[in-house]
């Protein structure tokens, strides 16, 4: 397998439900960085010879975009709609396209926490948009496509 560029990778949001889902390619998306990692317990005692000692506890994801500031595009308004109306949206963060076979990425339904509009002077209007998992019924998962949840 070669290595992806960024421009290959693709972040969808969910049209339908979960279990049928209806993926939209979000085309109006410049960079996107996904952030996962886990926090940790300090598990320290006396008898680990003098280290301090950790256990991995809760997983924390965010998903970092910016999208050209366009309220004609579905995408964008999906991802303004979440935000304004206190909503969720279904993500998906995928290292290619959804439906090939061993694409694989975060899927999360999220809320949109970060919604910052940029107007440079001599560039095109942006928002910055952060996306985090939200409660819900189904947890955020790493999806490969072709395999079974």
């Amino acid at each position: 397998m070669s290595v992806p560029l960024g421009l290959d990778c693709k972040l969808y949001y969910n049209d339908g439900t979960y279990d049928s889902p209806d993926w939209q390619e979000m085309t109006s998306v410049k960079d996107v960085t996904l952030g996962v990692e886990k926090n940790t317990a300090d598990v320290t005692t006396r008898g680990n010879d003098g280290w301090r000692a950790i256990a991995t506890a809760l997983k924390d994801g965010t998903i970092d975009f910016q999208m050209n500031w366009d309220t004609t595009k579905d995408d964008f308004s999906a991802v303004q709609d979440a935000f304004f109306n206190d909503t969720t949206l279904e993500l998906a963060v995928m290292d290619g396209d959804i439906t090939d076979d061993d694409s694989e990425g975060l899927r999360a339904t999220c809320e949109i926490v970060t919604f910052n509009r940029n107007e440079p002077l001599e560039e095109a209007v942006t928002v910055d948009v952060q996306a985090k998992p939200a409660l819900a019924t189904n947890p955020p998962e790493w999806y490969v496509v072709g395999e079974s949840s």
